[in-house]
This record gives structure tokens, sequence and C-alpha cells, in this order.
């Protein structure tokens, strides 16, 4: 039997471009390749990179590791070197230019191009199929491209363009395969999840489609994530509430609250409305752990702006909160028409001074929880450790709670702990026998 040829498929940016990279590398796999990710130490001939174009340190990343595969293949160490994704897609005749060792450049919705450039058969009856590169138990499940809110500062609508939902029995089916195959946690993912629907269906359908989804047997938690918060809707919350599968978590970008600067970010949404949005979600479902996001130093955040926010993030005491500092994106509202005026370090300064409070925040938060219980699923072992997570924390983003491997555990179990001690952002527990 010929010896399998090797593809190494590196994947940058974020969870919606590992889906992607997942669904290529089942096609590629079905074609008689074999795959290996993200590796630097491969002898694999072809290299796939899928990149992130959203932010500057992204696409930066990006290029340099085009750079470097590209000086690989000058060496003769790589044959053939695809790029894909979201730069590819922005920039493709730029990158020719520039780059033009890399042998093509595709799209970021190419994957029948890909495969068919390898000389290999786009199967159709395998678009919902996935090879995993998350740990068994867990996967992200992508049901929906680009975005129609077009705010001032994104490029997604530039480079992903308006949503498009996956049709729901698609959905259903690839979650009931990834179920299949021992996934345990289904962390819903798109642009806007929230939007899900409305262009397929006439309305918005993520009530329903998670309540399919908590109805497939096997199946212990469904995570929400980027839920847009301008007209949110109240059938969400209602199941985030009542399915027992849903985590009691809810991953919300809220980008700002000064009024001033949700206007000009375009979020069509005001403080009160962001302030009465999560008042509702805490009154409704009192343990949801709220994730956000905030973005500082866009055009015109004036000093009492940010205040505004610091006083805001102390007062709600988010569960989990990033900050960002604004980076101009050509071709946005943004960068059209308004002046990047907020000097760099000004927004470095700003950033360090928001994640300060939101430490404290995470502190005391996580001190509430010493001596509970919760349920919690096991990743991965380190060291003397399990690293496990509750439903209040998402791979990757979120803190950790470290057991003793006193008690024979693997990757995947879900078992009852105690919290014992904490950090800013890490908690220790030991398992209830």
């Amino acid at each position: 039997m010929a010896e399998r040829k090797k593809i190494n498929v590196i994947t940058l940016g974020c969870s919606k471009n590992l889906v992607d990279s997942e669904h290529l590398m089942a096609q590629l796999d079905e074609a008689g390749y074999e795959l290996v990710t993200d590796s630097n130490s491969t002898d694999a001939k072809i290299v796939i990179i899928n990149t992130c174009g959203f932010i500057g340190d992204a696409k930066e990343e990006a290029i340099q590791t085009i750079l470097e595969c590209a000086e690989a293949k000058a060496a003769g160490h790589i044959e053939k070197l695809f790029v894909m994704g979201c730069l590819s897609e922005r920039y493709a005749d730029e990158l020719r230019a520039e780059i033009p060792e890399v042998d093509e450049y595709f799209g970021a919705r190419s994957l029948r191009e890909i495969v068919e450039a390898l000389d290999a058969e786009y199967r159709t009856e395998l678009e919902t199929d996935r090879l995993l590169t998350t740990p068994d138990h867990y996967a992200y499940l992508k049901i929906g491209e680009g975005c129609n809110w077009h705010c001032a500062y994104c490029a997604i609508p530039l480079i992903r363009g308006n949503h498009r939902s996956v049709p729901m029995e698609q959905v259903i089916e690839e979650a009931e395969g990834l179920v299949a195959v021992g996934v345990k946690e289904i962390i819903v993912i798109a642009q806007d999840s929230t939007y899900y629907g409305k262009d397929l269906y006439g309305e918005r359908k993520l009530a329903e489609l998670l309540r399919r989804l908590c109805a497939i047997e096997g199946v212990e938690w469904v995570r929400l994530h980027y839920a847009y918060p301008t007209d949110f809707p109240q059938d969400v919350i209602e199941v985030l509430r009542d399915e027992p599968k849903m985590c009691k978590y809810l991953d919300i970008p809220l980008q700002h609250i000064a009024d001033n600067q949700l206007r000009l970010m375009r979020r069509r949404i005001t403080k009160a409305e962001t302030e009465e949005l999560v008042a509702r979600l805490r009154r409704e479902i009192p343990d949801i752990a709220l994730r956000t996001t905030m973005l500082v130093g866009f055009p015109n955040e004036s000093e009492e702006d940010f205040e505004e926010l610091c006083e805001f993030v102390s007062r709600v005491r988010f569960d989990r909160l990033g900050a960002f500092a604004y980076s101009e994106e050509e071709g946005t509202p943004s960068a059209l028409h308004l002046e990047d005026n907020v000097p760099e370090e000004v927004k470095e300064e700003r950033v360090e001074r928001l994640m300060k409070i939101q430490k404290r925040i995470s502190l005391a938060l996580n001190a509430e929880r010493v001596g509970k219980q919760m349920r919690v699923i096991i990743d991965r072992t380190e060291g003397d450790f399990y690293i496990a997570r509750s439903q209040y924390d998402s791979p990757e983003v979120d803190e950790e709670i470290l057991i003793p491997t006193t008690t024979p555990l693997s990757a995947g179990d879900m078992v009852t702990v105690r919290i014992t001690d904490c950090e800013e952002y890490d908690l220790y527990g030991e398992v209830v026998e």
C-alpha cells in the first residue's frame, strides 16, 4: 500500500477558522492524505495556512507564518504551500505580489477549490464531517457565517460578507456526528449567533436550534458564544434559563458603555438598553456567568468616556472580561470617516487600567466560590494536576480548575469537585467522593 502524503494544516485566529480547517481536513483525510496540525517539526511536504485578518496583531502573525513557510519552500523543505482564510480573502492580490513563493491563495470559503487543487474529489456528502483538532470531548459548532451589523470598527462584513445561517438540519446532523465520536460539550459559534435563522426562515431561530441541540442523546453541555446585544431575543434567555444542558454562560461582547462611543461604533444600542439587558439576564438566570469584551481607544474616546466604562465594569462585575485596544482596519467605516486620534500609549494604558479592575473582580468572585461544589469536565493533565472547567468557563479563554491527580481520571470525565482555594484567574478543587 502506498504511503499517504502528509499535509500540515496551520490554523491561526479564532475558533471559527478552526472549524473551517476541521471541515477541510475531513475532506483531505477521505482523499487519502495524512494530516498533522500546527507542527513546526513535521516532514510534511504540503502546508496549508488558514489565516486570520481581523486585527493588526493577527495580520502580523499570519504574514510572519507565511514568510517562514515561504523560506522553507525556497530551501526545498516544502513542495507545495497554500494560504486560505480571512487574510487571503481580503488581500490575495497584494499577497501574491509580495510573497510569490505561495502556490495559491484561497478565500475564506474556498474548501472545494483547495481540495481540487490537491487533485482530490470534493465530497458533498462529507460537508458535515470534521477531523477534530480539539480534545475529543468538546467541539465548536459554527451555525452561521458573516454579519449584518456593520459595526464601524469591524472588517468581518468586508471579509466574510453578510450573515448566512447554516440550515438547521445540517447543523443538527453535524452535531450528531460530533456526539457520535465522543463529544460531550458543544460550543455554538458564529459572528453573531443571535441572528441565526433570520435569512433562511424569516425570523430568528436560535432558541429552537439550542433546544434541538440539547435534545441530542449524549450531549452533556451546550455553550453559547458571540451573542450580539442589540435586540437580544427573549426566547434565548428562556432556553438558557430552562434547559438543563445549557451552560449558564453567555459570551456577549458589549465593546463599550458610553453612549458617545456606542453611537460612533454603530452598535445600535444605548447605555440604558445595555444596562437593562444585563439586569434581565441576571434576574432571569441568577447563576449565569457573563463573559464580555471591551474595546478602548476607539476614535474620540475621551477620558470621561473611559471613566464611565470603568465605573460600569466595576459596578456590574462581569465574570469574565477581555479588553482590547482599537486598531484601525482599512475600509471600515471608522477608518474611512474617523480620525484614529487616541495615542497608542493612552490606548495601552487604558487596557491595563481596565484589566486591573477586572483582576480584582475576578479574585473576589472566585473567593466566593471557595467551599462550594460544582460539576466539572476534565480537559487534560499537567504535572500533578488535572485541568478542568465548570459550566461557567469556556476552553482556551476562561479560567480553569486545578485538581490533584490523586483520583484516577481521564480527559472528558465529568465529576463533582469542592473548591478549596483560588487565585485571580484559577480555582483549586478536590474530587468529592
